[in-house]
């Protein structure tokens, strides 16, 4: 017997939708049932069987489904429709619009019982907190996500996880973030669940996260592996946010020309898809690759491409992100005060729970710009603050580096034990990038 509602709410439903059709009880018993079984029936003072109730049906013009537990025909169908629709809104930047597709649909999937569908609403609303930079709200849409999808296998349940990860690592907290990702690898990897797109999904976002820590050799490995297994997976979406993420890791191997081609690679399928947010990450990353690169006139016109679309699509925090790089090419072109403008008018959308490798960017640049300026006071108490936001991160790489900043600053104002201790602390970050903050690597996929 299927699944369905108890016999008092299914007999007042058999009961309502008869009588709008103006039909008698003999009329819908007939010729398999008698007029007292449809009384007993609709008093709920009986259990139809399932034949019983698909005669019923029949006669009511309904479909088994709607008489059993009132569900709509084709809702599930109809509202995975709508969810495809709010995953395109979402693509094309409009994330306000999407979540209010995502939250009606939400609270329809609720109503009806759909656990997937709902599930699958919440991951929408929690990509659109996400693009808008409300990543307690994101981690709350995801986590919910996860729980409407226990019973699941992990493959399943990967864009929740790899959501709930995105959320910690933009929020500066990178070891969690690492942790959620590699032990979501390692679970899939040792239990043999080789799914290509949960796995390709898992290794381009850590990639972030490994880079920022210092852990080129587990952001090259990952980077590898979602390259080989790029060709398993049909979702081009997946494929291209594949390719951006690998175009960090090959640039940090010095490998230019293959770091631009697998953003090209990128952006052409971002085109296809009129995925207009992700596309601006491409540029975005194409500026980064060409300011690496030492080519700053394109880098600038890459970043610029992309701060004016994400601005366009009102992705407040990535926006917030991409002008720190752009400040930063843009202090490298001489163009200092502009930088610095760029700077102040972005720091009010990043803290230490929001952005915090980029906060921490800001601060470091215009300590830098306060330093050439010769306010040295300024130029400190930007470096602290961004030493403050990096430590709480965990980003050994660009620690290292800020301490290098912030001795050279103190030994040139005498203070030289202070000047030590600054060294002292970079060394502990360069000493062995990752190793300090990451446990063993996660098992690998048997490519």
């Amino acid at each position: 017997m299927q699944e369905r509602d108890d016999p008092e709410t299914v007999g007042r439903r058999v009961q309502q939708l008869r009588t709008a059709r103006g039909l008698t009880q003999r009329q819908l018993a007939e010729p398999a049932y008698t007029p007292a079984y449809i009384s007993t029936l609709e008093a709920g003072r009986v259990r139809a069987s399932d034949e019983a109730l698909r005669h019923i049906a029949g006669r009511l013009g309904v479909a088994f489904e709607e008489l059993a537990i009132g569900r709509p025909a084709h809702l599930a169908t109809d509202l995975r429709l709508r969810l495809t629709e709010a995953q395109r809104t979402l693509a094309t930047g409009a994330a306000e619009e999407a979540a209010a597709q995502y939250t009606a649909l939400c609270a329809e999937a609720e109503t009806h019982g759909l656990a997937h569908e709902q599930a699958t609403a919440l991951l929408g609303l929690g990509e659109c907190a996400l693009d808008t930079g409300d990543l307690a709200e994101a981690r709350q849409y995801f986590e919910r996500a996860e729980d409407h999808m226990a019973g699941a296998p992990l493959p399943v349940r990967v864009p929740a996880v790899r959501g709930r990860a995105v959320a910690h690592y933009l929020a500066g907290e990178l070891r969690y973030a690492v942790y959620l990702l590699e032990s979501a690898l390692d679970e899939l990897n040792r239990g043999g669940l080789h799914d290509p797109d949960a796995l390709l999904l898992l290794y381009a976002s850590v990639i972030g996260p490994y880079m920022d820590m210092g852990a080129q050799a587990r952001a090259a490995q990952a980077a590898e592996f979602a390259l080989a297994l790029a060709p398993q997976v049909a979702d081009p979406a997946l494929v291209a946010r594949m390719h951006r993420s690998v175009a960090r890791t090959l640039l940090a191997e010095g490998r230019v020309a293959e770091a631009d081609a697998s953003l090209a690679k990128a952006v052409e399928l971002y085109r296809q898809l009129q995925i207009r947010t992700e596309l601006a990450n491409c540029h975005w990353m194409r500026g980064y690759v060409y300011a690496q690169d030492g080519e700053l006139e394109r880098a600038e016109a890459e970043l610029r491409q992309a701060l004016s679309m994400l601005s366009a699509t009102r992705a407040a925090l990535y926006s917030s992100q991409v002008a720190v790089e752009l400040a930063d090419v843009l202090h490298r072109r001489g163009k200092s005060q502009e930088a610095a403008e760029l700077l102040h008018g972005v720091l009010g959308d990043l803290s230490s729970e929001r952005g915090a490798v980029h906060s921490a960017g800001a601060h470091r640049l215009l300590g830098i710009i306060a330093e050439d300026a010769r306010e040295t006071e300024a130029a400190e108490e930007h470096y602290v603050r961004a030493l403050s936001l990096l430590e709480r991160a965990g980003a050994a790489g660009d620690l290292a580096d800020l301490c290098r900043l912030l001795g050279d600053l103190l030994r040139r104002t005498g203070r030289v034990e202070a000047a030590l201790d600054a060294y002292r602390t970079g060394l502990g970050h360069r000493t062995a990038p990752g190793t300090t903050t990451l446990g063993p690597a996660p098992a690998q996929p048997p490519l």
